[in-house]
């Protein structure tokens, strides 16, 4: 069986035997009391990687996002529509607590702006707190980056921030560079926008381009700071354990030392699976990007395509992308797939589309794959 639905994108495992040990496994206290000095070595170099003057770290995105708009003083908070669920919920909690959240066009800054204007035209007091802008940095469901440096520019000016999930671009996306399709380093979406602005905080997990579940919060000094200090999550939650810490070392390690590698040879594999596709006349969403998807299209029944790619041994996602209509059929690249690999994919999906009118559903396909 190929498996093409782990978001482990440059193969990282984290085995026992090359994570450094710890002592024990969490110290105990909450982040609020006492900090594991493995965790300042983390925020020192994730800080480093992204472009941010600092970072702290949390068990995951949804222990940052629920403490972020609370912190940060926001009472506006609009929203792209394409944003991932988790970052969505933090906002839905500030709503609870009175904030004004309005949703936007999804990289629609011209929405964003409107939907500004017309909320503080409405508004009644001089002084309503924080503006805030929530969005993913990268959409894997259409295949682009969020135009970041265009919603800072809107908000920015009026004290504003923009909170960026950029869970899906860190690891992958770096500073761009020539001959370097994913640019180098790593850091994510501020350095492929080049966007060191003390208006943009970066909330990620690295579960996916590390391969580590631990999230980190990262901005300038005052901003984190803010986070640090009101976060309710630090104070009643335990914080992320030494097992993650260290893996997030050993992940940091290895990104230094061969990173640039793995997303030449990731970028290698996922253009060989663009060009075998696109011979087959099947199209997917633009760019390099390891999460390749057709879309409703396609005109094919990918859920009948999904079933049928398993029957041939390859497992793909069926997904209902927040920013595209209808049913999308995504497959997940991986540094740890070959190129035979992808080969094999592609003649599978070649017998699946080709078989689509003369099977029925649940018919067993009986195909030799070599």
């Amino acid at each position: 069986m190929i498996d093409l639905t782990s978001s482990l994108y440059l193969g990282l495992r984290h085995d026992s035997r090359s994570v450094p040990g710890w002592a024990q496994l969490t110290t105990g206290v909450p982040a609020a009391l006492a900090v594991a000095p493995a965790a300042g070595t983390v925020e020192r170099r994730l800080a480093g990687l992204i472009g941010a003057e600092t970072a702290t770290m949390a068990p995951s995105t949804l222990h940052a996002f629920w403490d972020v708009f609370a912190a940060m003083g926001a009472r506006e908070i609009y929203v792209d529509a394409g944003t991932y669920p988790i970052a969505s919920w933090g906002a839905e909690r500030a709503r609870c607590s009175g904030s004004v959240v309005r949703t936007f066009g999804h990289h629609d800054p011209a929405a964003l702006r409107h939907a500004v204007a017309a909320q503080r035209r409405g508004r009644r007091t001089a002084n309503d707190g924080r503006l805030v802008v929530l969005a993913d940095g990268f959409c894997p469901g259409c295949g682009r980056v969020a135009p970041v440096d265009r919603y800072l520019a809107i908000v920015a000016p009026a004290g504003g921030l923009v909170v960026v999930d950029d869970t899906q671009a860190l690891g992958i996306l770096g500073t761009p560079a020539w001959g370097h399709p994913y640019g180098r380093g790593g850091g994510g979406i501020a350095r492929w926008l080049r966007l060191p602005s003390p208006s943009l905080l970066v909330v990620a997990s690295l579960a996916k381009g590390f391969g580590v579940p631990v999230a980190a919060v990262a901005g300038s000094g005052a901003v984190v700071r803010r986070y640090v200090v009101r976060s309710e999550t630090r104070v009643h939650c335990s914080p992320p354990s030494n097992a993650h810490l260290h893996a997030a070392i050993a992940a940091m390690r290895i990104n230094a030392a061969r990173g640039d590698a793995l997303r030449m040879r990731l970028a290698g594999l996922v253009s060989q699976f663009r060009t075998m596709l696109g011979a087959l006349g099947v199209p997917l969403t633009p760019g390099l990007f390891p999460v390749q998807t057709m879309g409703a299209d396609t005109r094919l029944d990918l859920e009948m395509v999904h079933l049928r790619l398993a029957e041939l041994g390859v497992k793909t996602v069926l997904n209902r992308p927040r920013c595209r209509q209808g049913v999308a059929l995504s497959f997940i690249i991986t540094a740890e797939h070959s190129e035979a690999d992808i080969t094999r994919v592609a003649r599978a999906v070649q017998i699946a589309i080709a078989a689509r009118s003369g099977a029925h559903r649940g018919t067993p396909m009986r195909v030799a794959m070599r």
